[in-house]
């Protein structure tokens, strides 16, 4: 029997108002000059970004860890071929809706990293440790007071 844990991605706030900064300066004169075709696209297009950052997800089974969005773009990592996990705050392109990261060192694999962001991340890496207890952790969690209500950047 398979055994199953499924972790959402992180949704970063700073992440959403970077997105609103690029669609409002181009919407807002569509809006004054009417500019319907236009309004429908960048409706449309703002839909797809936040459907594609809410269908993130992070599959633990058995000895495999696997991402996914919405179920269309699904990728395997052997649990037993990761070295290390630490945090990261890399802007590189990758299945995290949040810039607040792990970075998934793997030996051996197509990759050299993945760079995720699920919401429960002590209880991910303690999953992914139960699998391979040779994972390295190196996470810290400081609080400042940028980070009101476990906002992450």
């Amino acid at each position: 029997m398979e055994n199953k844990k499924v972790f959402r991605s992180r949704i970063s706030v700073l992440m959403l108002i970077f997105i609103l900064a690029i669609f409002v300066p181009i919407t807002m004169p569509m809006i004054k000059f009417m500019i319907i075709p236009g309004l429908w696209i960048m409706g449309i297009t703002f839909l797809f970004v936040v459907f594609i950052f809410s269908g993130i997800r992070y599959v633990i089974t058995d000895n495999y860890l696997s991402f996914n969005t919405w179920g269309t773009c699904k990728h395997d990592f052997p649990i037993w071929r990761i070295v290390s996990i630490k945090r990261s705050y890399n802007l590189l392109s990758s299945p995290a809706a949040s810039l607040k990261r792990l970075c998934v060192d793997c030996s051996g694999a197509d990759f050299p990293y993945l760079l995720i962001s699920p919401v429960r991340e002590r209880e991910f890496i303690e999953t992914l440790k139960a699998i391979n207890p040779n994972i390295r952790v190196d996470v810290t969690d400081k609080k400042g007071w940028w980070r009101n209500w476990d906002w992450d950047i």
